[in-house]
């Protein structure tokens, strides 16, 4: 009898939090207004309406090209455009599953897919060669490109890059939760802010840099439309460190940017992309954590112009 109270006053208490944090999907046409201005577009990339940022001068012979990480967007990158844009071409996107573009149509969010996603972006822009960079999973994406399509990447920049098999110090809930089965369903109607702040202040070296506002833009583009459901099936078709061993066939000059407070992708992986990636550089800073071009983008942006000028 005992058990089956306890078991009914367990439900009443799921559907209660459930009930408090409801938080249905928000279409994309509701959320453009204040995530989209100018000079954001939505460019058609093989029937995907994707959302890109296109930025500086068009004579630029090889862009600089920015690629987010999980839960993140193309906002990412706002402070390393202002810094670049007065004298480069730079392209930033939010991709398929995530930021407004959303997901796609075969709920494939393998890595080998989003790298023909990038290459497809550039045909579409006739970008013929850039630069590439990442962050997190937007960093192995920016590698499989420059290894499965070298002529089309000049340098490469890895800032906290997945890429080898996952030994994380610490994992923000939001993604720990989008990995439990059963309970990343619950996820995908519901959305305390207290887990976006959470998450967000995990992967900061310091916490106390993450601001309301930061919270605001997190929160509000994980609720577009698919996006919830799009983090769970990407989770689902993770092979963190299955694609390892071709990190050694990278031949571009490469800089690889680490935070040294990253518990996510911790900092001996900077270490082992430095071995591995022959004449590679590393920069690490040692107070900033899993994004520190967003966490600090004017002294990350100062170690890329000098990569740059080199």
């Amino acid at each position: 009898m005992w058990t089956a109270i306890s078991f009914v006053a367990l439900l009443a208490l799921v559907a209660l939090a459930v009930g408090l944090n409801w938080a249905p999907d928000q279409p994309v046409e509701t959320l453009t207004a204040r995530w989209a201005p100018p000079p954001s577009a939505f460019i058609d990339v093989r029937g995907l309406k994707a959302h890109v940022r296109d930025e500086g001068p068009r004579d630029d012979p090889a862009p600089l090209v920015l690629i987010h990480g999980t839960s993140s967007s193309l906002h990412t990158w706002e402070g390393w455009v202002a810094a670049f844009k007065g004298e480069r071409r730079v392209i930033t996107m939010d991709l398929p599953g995530f930021g407004l573009t959303g997901p796609n149509a075969k709920d494939d969010y393998r890595i080998a897919t989003y790298a023909s996603f990038v290459i497809d972006l550039l045909d579409t822009l006739a970008v013929k060669k850039c630069i590439l960079a990442g962050n997190s999973l937007g960093g192995e994406i920016a590698w499989h490109v420059a290894v499965s399509s070298p002529v089309r990447v000049e340098r490469l920049i890895l800032v906290d890059s997945a890429g080898y098999p996952m030994q994380s110090q610490s994992v923000p809930i939001g993604f720990r939760i989008a990995r439990m089965p059963g309970l990343n369903r619950i996820m995908e109607f519901t959305l305390p802010r207290s887990l976006v702040a959470s998450s967000v202040r995990n992967v900061y070296g310091d916490a106390a840099r993450v601001t309301p506002e930061l919270i605001d833009r997190y929160e509000a583009l994980t609720l577009r439309s698919g996006n919830r459901h799009a983090l769970v099936r990407r989770f689902e078709q993770s092979d963190f460190g299955a694609d390892a061993a071709r990190i050694t066939a990278i031949r571009q000059p490469t800089l690889i940017l680490w935070g040294g407070r990253d518990r996510l992708i911790p900092v001996d992986n900077a270490r082992r992309f430095a071995h591995d990636i022959n004449g590679s550089r590393l920069v690490i800073f040692d107070d900033l954590g899993h994004v520190p071009h967003e966490e600090d983008a004017a002294r990350t942006a100062a170690a890329v112009r000098d990569f740059l000028t080199r």
